[in-house]
């Protein structure tokens, strides 16, 4: 299973789902293959899938604070000499999500809602924006374990 990243068509915000592939002993998330989707609500009310959310929120609370820079950019491209203090992104929603797999199992995971409110609000996101989340997604991915 693989990371979705949704940008909205007509709001500058999208969503990420990032189902969990390989158990999470920290988190005591052990069995993460579930026959229904009624299964993984169990998963996602444990507390174990609740400190993984808390950690998840610190994570991606720091990677808004301090994106990392896309791959396919050079680090000169993005130097910002307005002295602004303002997050281009900010976390909307963080939640458990129960994803369907290939094989007919759900498992759980994880679902990001972000937005930029400095953008026009009937206006996708731009491109650039869109590859700095892609960026944000995998730092995320990288450091939480998943």
């Amino acid at each position: 299973m693989s990371i979705r990243i949704s940008p909205d068509e007509a709001r500058p915000s999208v969503s990420i789902e990032i189902p969990l592939d390989k158990p999470l002993e920290d988190y005591d998330l052990l069995q993460l293959e579930q026959p229904t989707p009624r299964d993984v609500d169990g998963v996602l009310v444990s507390q174990g899938f609740r400190d993984l959310v808390d950690d998840a929120r610190g994570v991606l609370l720091d990677l808004l604070a301090h994106p990392p820079q896309p791959h396919n950019v050079h680090e000169h491209d993005h130097l910002d000499f307005t002295h602004a203090d303002e997050r281009q992104l900010e976390l909307v929603q963080l939640t458990g999500a129960i994803c369907p797999g290939d094989d007919n199992v759900y498992r759980p995971g994880l679902w990001i809602v972000l937005r930029d409110p400095h953008a026009p609000a009937n206006a996708p996101l731009p491109h650039a924006t869109q590859d700095s989340v892609a960026a944000i997604t995998e730092a995320f991915k990288s450091r939480m374990g998943l």
